[in-house]
């Protein structure tokens, strides 16, 4: 079979590995502040997501506001709604759950003895559902370089990426479990 015929399927495939190996420290950084973003509402990507990103942006200038003129009332709006505060609450909560999640995770990671840019993005790159990290946790590496225990960690920290966090924390509380 002649390359010419099977190398441009192979293009979609190398792109991103060639970018993530051989492209500038400043490009990589890039795409890992990007992985955090994750997605659009609605979508099955992971991450904290754009929509939820706009809210925190929205709330920390309602409150800036307020704490340079407290008797203003200035409501947090977003596409010209009203935020509620149970909206509010509920995003705090989760990007709180978010940062202990990772926080956790990174620090379980970390014993296993890696670099702290393979720990910090196979992390990254678990929670937030979006493929392959940095350094040993690359495009062209796996994860099976990880300890079993540690592969547990990144096991969960898929489900949570893939099914929301607040889900696979409800499995862990002990009124799920009981009889009703």
């Amino acid at each position: 079979m002649r390359p010419s015929r099977w190398a441009p399927s192979l293009r979609p495939l190398a792109f991103p590995a060639v970018i993530l190996t051989c492209g500038p420290p400043s490009l990589k950084e890039i795409l890992v502040v990007l992985m955090f973003i994750g997605a659009c509402a609605g979508s099955t990507g992971g991450g904290i997501k754009v929509s939820r990103f706009l809210l925190l942006g929205k709330t920390l200038g309602k409150e800036l506001k307020q704490a340079l003129h407290p008797q203003v009332v200035a409501p947090a709006r977003m596409d010209g709604k009203l935020l509620n505060h149970e909206t509010i609450r509920t995003t705090n909560v989760f990007v709180a759950a978010y940062i202990f999640i990772f926080a956790a995770s990174f620090f379980l990671i970390s014993l296993n003895g890696f670099d702290m840019v393979t720990n910090f993005t196979a992390v990254a790159a678990t929670l937030n559902n979006i493929g392959p990290g940095l350094e040993m946790a690359g495009p062209m590496q796996n994860f099976g370089c990880f300890a079993d225990p540690a592969k547990l960690v990144l096991i969960f920290d898929m489900l949570a990426g893939r099914l929301e966090i607040f889900p696979m924390l409800v499995l862990f509380m002990p009124d799920t479990w009981r009889r009703f």
